[in-house]
């Protein structure tokens, strides 16, 4: 996505002032704390939304699952337009979107015109995000890096734990009888912010030899994920049509049809979406797929997880985010572990641990809800959490770097832009698939009392699935290298491709 000509972007003499590059930073780290809170927000308000707006299970899906897809889409080509265009531009249009898509997410009159502002969200989110290391790198030089990163951390951790919090807030509230809406509009007083101060302090830079947009490429992938997403939402309503299975086939086709097309645009200008050399590479090829499994394993479980406690349980909005406190916090402390002391030591092999204790994690949670059933309680599945927070987070801080750690420098940031683009489109085929494992379980017309026991079935069922995705990723894992290099690379990957760096943790929930 970024090119190594990112190190040679314009960046301010230091007469200027330091105060304006770190009003700058405020400003970009504003923007990704935004998308990193609106992804954990909307998971706790979902059944608020479902329950007043009288929205149907495949829209609840849609409103989540349809900013994935459009993030995933647009990533690429929103890293690709910075380094055409100037970075400090593309962010201001895309955080100038975003508050628009927010605005219009709150108005929303009915859950289509929610499941349309969502979809045009993670299109403008898909431009404003790749700009904030691109933005970073272009601004501070080398040796204030590992200080900025470091409080990019920070942000991320943050954002981790608050989201929820915030989300449940503001549910619960009802601010000025809005119900779910403030956790849209809460966006637009920071957004107009973060889009008038951007203009004065950010540094416009641009990549010298930016490559060209593969547009076709963009449209192929959204094509053959929509055919493939579209009909798993809504074939439980519709009864499983034919069309839904020939659909799904056709994606098949589609994606068969993008390599073609891939392959020959590379070897035409050298500017393809997706860098297909790269999957000769084992480690790489082993660690997409690892990334698209454990996309559309979150993407089950984190939906299906808050519709359990809300819904099936009648918690508050309130209660559920209180519950996963101690799971984002497991995350943040093993996160650090991982990186710092284990992954030196141990390589490879945390990384499994990490697939292996998560899963424990799954099923010990099963077990509990299965034994307590409507009368579990927060304190009974702190335990589960912990374990499964524990064991994602020493997988997700170290993943990226162990499967770009074989990948040839110059196509450091193609790799590390298509490792996100795959997490967040396995995120969208996770949330298509909870109407498989879930809904696929659950009657649809339930009398008030059935409503609670039904959703604990499909919730153990779900994790099920999980588990056992789980025990897949595990396998796949066998395919990185034993101990991934502490090369130079590494650290220059992570400020060269900002896709990387930055879309990861939004898997925190």
């Amino acid at each position: 996505m970024h090119s190594t000509d990112i190190a040679h972007a314009r960046t301010p003499e230091p007469a200027t002032g330091d105060r304006r590059r770190w009003f700058a930073l405020a400003i970009v780290m504003t923007a990704a704390f935004m998308d990193l809170v609106d992804v954990t927000i909307v998971n706790i308000a979902v059944p608020s939304i479902q329950r007043d707006e009288g929205a149907t299970f495949s829209q609840i899906q849609w409103i989540t699952a349809g900013y994935a897809l459009a993030f995933a889409a647009g990533l690429v080509t929103g890293g690709r337009l910075g380094d055409i265009h100037g970075r400090k531009r593309v962010f201001l249009v895309g955080i100038g979107g975003f508050t628009v898509a927010s605005a219009l997410c709150g108005l929303a009159v009915n859950p289509e015109m929610l499941v349309a502002s969502r979809i045009l969200q993670g299109a403008m989110a898909a431009l404003m995000v790749p700009q904030v290391l691109s933005i970073v790198h272009a601004t501070f030089p080398a040796h204030e890096r590992g200080k900025v990163f470091g409080l990019f951390g920070a942000i991320v951790g943050l954002g981790a734990v608050s989201g929820p919090l915030l989300g449940a807030l503001l549910t619960e509230g009802n601010l000025f009888g809005l119900e779910w809406r403030p956790i849209f509009l809460i966006n637009l007083p920071v957004g107009v912010a973060a889009l008038v101060l951007g203009s004065r302090f950010i540094t416009e830079s641009k990549a010298p030899r930016a490559l060209k947009l593969d547009l076709p490429g963009v449209a192929l992938v959204t094509l053959a994920l929509l055919m493939l997403l579209y009909p798993l939402t809504r074939g439980r309503e519709l009864g499983w049509p034919v069309w839904g299975y020939v659909s799904m086939a056709g994606a098949l086709v589609v994606f068969a049809a993008l390599v073609a097309y891939e392959r020959a645009k590379g070897a035409r200008d050298g500017s393809p979406l997706i860098e297909l050399s790269l999957f000769r590479v084992k480690s790489f090829a082993a660690g997409i797929a690892v990334q698209t499994v454990f996309g559309v394993g979150l993407g089950v479980f984190f939906l299906v997880w808050t519709l359990y406690m809300q819904i099936g349980l009648g918690w508050s909005a309130l209660r559920a985010g209180l519950t996963g406190v101690p799971f984002s916090v497991a995350v943040s402390v093993a996160a650090g572990m991982s990186v710092q002391q284990l992954v030196p030591r141990f390589g490879r092999k945390v990384l499994q641990a990490g697939a292996l204790v998560m899963a424990a994690g799954v099923l010990i949670y099963l077990a509990e809800a299965e034994r307590y059933e409507l009368s579990i309680t927060s304190w009974q599945m702190a335990l589960p959490l912990v374990v499964m927070g524990a064991g994602m987070g020493l997988i997700v801080a170290p993943l990226t770097d162990a499967v770009l750690s074989e990948v040839p420098r110059e196509h450091a940031g193609s790799a590390s832009g298509l490792i996100n683009t795959v997490q967040q489109m396995g995120h969208a085929l996770g949330l298509g698939l909870v109407s498989v494992v879930f809904f696929g379980v659950i009657d649809e017309r339930l009398a008030p009392a059935e409503v609670g026991p039904a959703f604990v079935d499909g919730f153990t069922h779900a994790l099920g699935w999980v588990a056992a995705v789980l025990g897949a990723i595990f396998l796949l894992m066998f395919a990185l290298p034993k101990r991934p290099a502490q090369h130079v690379e590494g650290a220059a990957d992570a400020e060269e491709a900002p896709a990387a760096g930055e879309k990861e943790p939004e898997l925190v929930p």
